[in-house]
Formats: structure tokens, sequence, C-alpha cells
């Protein structure tokens, strides 16, 4: 896709830039503050809750990060809201608060999370929201459904496809060797047609994202960079990192 120099300009900070010791948490509000702030890109997830509203969390359940418990699907957008974030006055945004509060002063990545369970509903109301934003944004998930669902529903958006090599995290446990095979060497792209790859620095350098920025001309974005070793492997194979604790 032509013109996405912006998906690469600039350092991309991980669920924005938080600092849990200085009570700015992960995909918040005061996070995003921080990183246009210092002027990096931005990298947040966001979940469905159960009456399809785009949410900003990563994690399938409230209790690591909030006062709250249970999972983000069971609850309602408005009760979500309400949950309180550990240590902070912050609280859970939406994906049409999150831009308002952007509003296009820096790149926006979204990650769609998923449990691979056919729910397609977070595309689709990503595309509804983002009809009336004009700043640069971009959505990628792990799971190729959601990006086909995306391509679908909003076929001029950018979107990308989230991998790694082995897929040895519990949280895969329910992918058969098959799935993971096909996740690993982004064999869905025919499908899926993205605009960019998002690779796990701790699998890079490796065939299937090389192949795709070298060979299809993609955007290649490593995750997540922590330390000197990682930000100089990111050097060398990506065209750009999204990072966590510290400042590029």
């Amino acid at each position: 896709m032509a013109g996405l120099d912006w998906l690469t300009a600039r350092p991309v900070a991980h669920r924005g830039l938080h600092d849990s010791e200085h009570g700015v948490i992960e995909n918040t509000a005061s996070a995003f503050s921080a990183a246009i702030a210092a002027n990096y890109a931005i990298e947040c997830d966001l979940r469905i809750s159960s009456d399809g509203e785009a949410m900003v969390f990563h994690d399938r359940d409230l209790v690591r990060l909030t006062e709250g418990g249970g999972p983000v699907a069971a609850m309602t957008a408005s009760d979500l809201r309400r949950v309180s974030y550990k240590g902070t006055a912050d609280r859970m945004l939406s994906l049409a608060e999150l831009c308002e509060l952007v509003a296009g002063r820096v790149p926006i990545i979204l990650e769609m999370k998923s449990e691979f369970d056919g729910d397609l509903r977070l595309p689709a109301r990503i595309a509804d929201v983002l009809r009336s934003y004009a700043g640069p944004v971009a959505a990628m998930s792990f799971d190729p459904d959601q990006v086909s669902a995306l391509l679908a529903a909003a076929p001029g958006l950018p979107r990308g496809i989230v991998a790694e090599r082995r897929y040895k995290h519990p949280e895969w446990g329910r992918l058969r060797p098959g799935d993971r095979l096909r996740l690993a060497y982004l064999l869905h792209a025919l499908g899926t047609r993205p605009h960019f790859v998002a690779y796990s620095v701790n699998d890079l350098p490796a065939i299937a994202p090389l192949a795709a920025r070298w060979l299809f001309g993609l955007p290649l974005l490593t995750w997540t960079v922590r330390t000197p070793p990682q930000r100089a492997c990111a050097a060398r194979w990506a065209d750009q990192m999204i990072f966590e604790g510290f400042r590029p």
C-alpha cells in the first residue's frame, strides 16, 4: 500500500509509554499522553465488550491491572469504564475515546485481541469507529480471521499480521500444530492480504517476515524490544521497533 511511510517513521511505544513504578499503567490515557508528548507512535490492544464496544485493554481478565475481576468479554462498555486501575485515576478507554485523545498527533497501531473462536465483532466495530477518524492508524492481529474480516469491512484501512515462530506460550495451547505453522510462515497471506508484518524480535531473523519485507516490500515491525541486543536485532532486520521500558 502506498503512503505507509508514517508506519515506520518513528519508534512505537508498546501499550503507550507506560511506567508502572511511576503510576503510568499500560494502555491508559496517561500512557498514551506520555507517548504523544515524546512524539512516539502508539501501539495498543483492543478487546470487544459484551455489548460490542471496542475497548482498550490487553488481558482477557481484569485482575492483573485493575481492582476488578472477570473476563473483559463478559462486561458491558459502561461497566468496564467504571473499573479502577490499580494505583491510578485512569479508566478504561473505548477506541472512540482513544481516537479523541490522540486526535491525529501520532500514529496509532491497534492490535485486535482474539480468542480464535470466530467472533468477528471487533474488526467490524473498528471499521465503524475509524470511518470518522482522519489520523494515521492501522490495525493488526495474530488471528488471520480478524484481519480478513477487517479487509472486508474496511478495505482501505492499513492492516497487518502479528506473528512469531514458535507459539510455545500456554496461551497458544488451543492451536493445532498445523495452525501454528500457518501462522508462523504467514501462509494465510493470500486471504489476509496484509500491508505490513509485526514479528517477534526474539525470532528474527526468520524466513517468512524477511521474505515479506524483501520480496514483497511489506514494512516489518518487530516486538517487543526491551534490551540493547534486541534493539540491535531490530535495527538489523526490521524497519521499526515496538519498544518498552526505555526511551529510544
